[in-house]
């Protein structure tokens, strides 16, 4: 049976709830992200775009570019509300859901155009989300997750895209190869190097020749520019929580150890979500006493993989749960409510210095070993 899989993103989405909020951003340049000039980018309008203003950027930078553009604090929690809302309604609607990350997600169809048809479907679909929630939305459809993924791009700004079986090489060989999903910055100018800008001339290449340049990505970059892919579409919830405990080998209530021994435990927890590229919506404490008694207290969270962030809402709630002079046997935490994303840090609050920071610490800890180094406050 033919596959049919759908991808869906929500486009410019911060910028598109902002406006759900705020009228008057309507139409005009919008920067989402720290307000100071040492902070970064998290989203951007088309309008900005236009003046070379993209995601990731120096703030100072874009509004260098487009000194017109009105820049927006963000809310996070605001995001994170919008994002339930279209995965409930897709997740209600459809046999099989990926949560891509928190603004896109996948969806397998397969079978469905026995019963309705794929592209009305998901045409049906995609205006039930503009009607109920309000925000703009683009999708693709195809055979498989690369295909359709680069038709949703095509298909923006709040457009829709079907590219039919048989139909993928045609479709990708006149795109550039920054199209690709596996091709970064550093690929990307390795295949420049070689003369190859469009996806057609990795299609003629040799696989052999890709993989003795580029290595295993090498062969993974040839099977997507020639529209081929078996990748599954898994459920978002398929693993729902990571945690740590910490076991005392005398118990103890001093609470610089306590305090300590969780920072530990989240900056090993956040760099394994930012790895994994996740993100976690709900942060769990729990206190084990000298008499086992056993303590837990929730919070949930705005999407988040940020160490500084989960760090200050556990130790928020550490303040609440521990409430009598006992000694504590175990201490531990557990992120759950998980989902694709790469927001590694908080974009509205860190810093251009933050990021880079972040980044740094985590190329470290992939080499070296998750201990190899860590923040002031874990030592």
């Amino acid at each position: 049976m033919e596959r049919q899989v759908v991808h869906c993103d929500l486009d410019t989405f911060f910028v598109s709830v902002e406006r759900l909020l705020n009228s008057s951003l309507t139409g005009k340049p919008v920067l989402i992200g720290g307000s100071s000039d040492r902070g970064v980018v998290a989203s951007c309008s088309y309008e900005a775009r236009q003046f070379g203003v993209h995601s990731a950027m120096p703030m100072r930078m874009a509004r260098q570019l487009c000194p017109e553009a009105i820049v927006v604090r963000g809310d996070m929690d605001q995001y994170s509300k919008y994002s339930t809302m279209v995965t409930a309604i897709i997740s209600e609607a459809a046999p099989l859901v990926e949560k891509a990350s928190i603004d896109e997600h996948y969806i397998d169809i397969t079978g469905m155009d026995r019963f309705f048809g794929c592209w009305k479907w998901t045409q049906e679909l995609r205006h039930k989300i503009m009607h109920e929630t309000g925000l703009p939305i683009s999708f693709g459809l195809s055979v498989n997750k690369t295909v359709s993924k680069i038709a949703t791009g095509e298909a923006k700004p709040c457009g829709e895209k079907k590219v039919d079986q048989g139909t993928e090489k045609v479709f990708l060989a006149p795109l550039s190869i920054r199209k690709i999903p596996s091709i970064g910055n550093k690929t990307y100018m390795q295949l420049r190097n070689m003369g190859i800008s469009k996806v057609a001339t990795l299609q003629q290449m040799p696989v052999l020749t890709m993989q003795k340049v580029l290595g295993a990505n090498g062969v993974t970059i040839w099977s997507k520019a020639n529209g081929l892919d078996d990748a599954p579409v898994q459920p978002f919830s398929e693993r729902k929580s990571i945690g740590k405990e910490h076991t005392f080998q005398r118990d103890t209530i001093d609470i610089p150890v306590l305090h300590k021994t969780l920072h530990v435990m989240l900056d090993e927890l956040t760099f394994e979500l930012r790895r994994q590229k996740r993100l976690t919506s709900c942060l769990t404490l729990k206190i084990r006493y000298s008499n086992f008694d056993t303590h837990t207290i929730q919070m949930h969270v705005a999407y988040t993989s940020s160490e500084r962030v989960l760090s200050e809402k556990a130790l928020e709630l550490f303040g609440k749960l521990y409430s009598r002079r006992m000694l504590i046997l175990l201490i531990g935490v557990k992120l759950s409510g998980l989902v694709q994303g790469s927001h590694q840090v908080d974009l509205f609050e860190d810093t251009e210095t933050d990021l880079n920071l972040s980044q740094a610490l985590d190329l470290l800890r992939a080499r070296y070993g998750i201990r190899s180094v860590v923040r002031g406050i874990s030592f």
